[in-house]
């Protein structure tokens, strides 16, 4: 059962309450749902309702209320969240790393093969190794980005690293470029494909036949890619 109260929106499943977050996009063409994890310990697992223009909350409920089976098991699905913490296993590239924490030492954080040490005090462990993967995906995405451009003769705008839900980078009009950190945390051709989609869309901002062809010099495994985002995307928003 979906219930309102001023203007909080929960659905009750089994005696555990789940947040339902209800967003507009006049660019929608129908009601979307999804299930999304949550990023912290004190976040929870939500459902969240895409509403095109013209659909009203009565609307959105309603279909939130019809697909209860489907949430179940989605919400049932959602892996673990994975904190950063000592002696944490964490991918990085698609590798496992475990997370080493030196209290005496004085380096920051620095990697090694198949680890990541952090140093410092215990309270600043997650922040400071969270600050360096996300340093670390600048440089490398960054890198990457200047590489396929080059390639295809065309010079990307600025380059921001977000922490998005709903997508895993986007090319702007002006050639500005955004992508999520996350992505430094899945397989190197996963990383790699999503660098290469968007920088192709400097030369098709559109999905047609001639972007996909773009997207396909760009990088070798883009189908493989694809289907890893897919079917394991929702795990990299368990970490951090």
């Amino acid at each position: 059962m979906v219930r309102a109260q001023k203007n909080l929106h929960q659905l009750e499943l089994n005696g555990r309450d789940v947040p339902v977050c209800l967003r507009r996009n006049p660019s929608a063409r129908r009601l979307i749902l999804r299930v999304e994890a949550g990023r912290r310990p004190d976040d929870p697992d939500k459902v969240a309702v895409t509403l095109p223009r013209g659909a009203s909350d009565r609307e959105a409920l309603a279909f939130v209320s019809s697909k209860i089976d489907w949430i179940m098991k989605k919400l049932a699905a959602l892996p673990d969240r994975v904190g950063l913490a000592d002696g944490t296993l964490i991918p990085f590239l698609g590798v496992e790393h475990r997370i080493y924490h030196h209290p005496g030492a004085r380096r920051g954080v620095w990697r090694e093969e198949g680890s990541l040490h952090v140093s410092g005090q215990p309270e600043h462990l997650t922040r400071r190794l969270l600050d360096w993967i996300k340093r670390e995906a600048r440089i490398q995405i960054s890198e990457r980005v200047a590489e396929k451009a080059a390639r295809i003769e065309r010079k990307a705008g600025r380059i921001s690293i977000r922490d998005t839900r709903s997508r895993w980078g986007s090319c702007a009009a002006n050639g500005n470029l955004s992508f999520s950190w996350r992505l430094i945390l899945a397989p190197e051709y996963v990383f790699d494909y999503v660098i290469a989609h968007e920088v192709s869309h400097l030369v098709e901002h559109n999905h047609g036949a001639n972007f996909w062809r773009v997207v396909a010099t760009l990088t070798p495994e883009m189908e493989q890619a694809k289907y890893w985002l897919r079917k394991n995307g929702e795990t990299l928003h368990r970490y951090g």
